[in-house]
């Protein structure tokens, strides 16, 4: 538990499910006012809010796409008016989609790029300018991927977007640090959620992966929450511009393994 977090307000985009959820979750355990994003999944969002207060937090579930101006304005704003402030931005929201390159369309290309990376953009942007203005030292966390590293044919546009997030984290983060600003992401790696879970609820296919991991497990969305909650803390005031890995060491070139190649 970190205590300088109790009372403070994060915004955690995608925050109805998975990652998302486990996220707003840990900031309840915090004692976080948390404002917890959806775009369709409302009833995700709502059972995030009880799962928050009966952590100990505080939390509203407010719909918006995040993808837009007007989306990420609609977050600041709630915040503001239900909680006074703003201390923590989480760009979380994210999605993805299986398909060859040569068959991929530029709306399937758009859509996730929109999502995955104009979407951190825009709520990096919002959330600096609401620093700024206010003189508050606070925290952004963009939710990369192991994919921001490794190549991952048939999701190339996921991949790029990922990649789009490093690189982007990295240059925010040197720009606004003179101003105690914090920006950081974190790269998940093979964690059981929603999206995935018909996948590793196969033996097979679990097993494949696995294999891909040095620590011969499956990661838990409490994992990365846990991530989330050190970068939003002062525990982590000189971290800035960096990419933590949840991924049981996936990024380490597990084929390796035991001195082969």
């Amino acid at each position: 538990m970190y205590k300088e977090l109790e009372q403070k307000v994060a915004v955690v985009t995608g925050g109805s499910k998975g990652i998302g959820t486990a996220i707003s979750q840990r900031f309840g355990e915090e004692k976080m006012k948390v404002v917890v994003n959806y775009h369709s999944d409302a009833e995700g969002a709502e059972e995030a809010v009880k799962a928050i207060e009966e952590a100990g937090g505080q939390a509203i579930a407010v719909k918006a796409d995040v993808g837009t101006e007007e989306g990420v304005q609609t977050l600041i704003d709630q915040a503001i008016e239900a909680y006074g402030q703003l201390d923590v931005w989480v760009n979380n929201a994210g999605t993805e989609n299986q398909k060859p390159t040569h068959e991929l369309s530029l709306e399937e290309w758009e859509t996730v790029m929109q999502v995955n990376l104009t979407g951190v953009f825009l709520g990096t942007k919002a959330a600096i300018n609401y620093f700024k203005k206010h003189k508050v030292k606070g925290s952004i966390i963009n939710l990369s991927s192991v994919h921001e590293q490794i190549p991952w044919p048939t999701f190339s546009h996921y991949a790029a977007s990922k990649g789009g997030v490093k690189l982007f984290t990295q240059s925010v983060a040197m720009e606004y640090a003179p101003e105690g600003i914090r920006i950081n992401s974190i790269g998940p790696g093979a964690i059981k959620t929603p999206i995935n879970a018909e996948k590793f609820d196969d033996p097979e296919q679990k097993a494949t992966t696995e294999s891909m991991i040095p620590m011969e497990r499956i990661g838990k969305p409490s994992e990365v929450a846990a991530a989330a909650a050190w970068l939003a803390s002062d525990e982590s005031s000189y971290v800035t511009g960096i990419t933590l890995f949840v991924d049981g060491g996936m990024t380490l070139y597990p084929s390796f393994q035991g001195g082969k190649g």
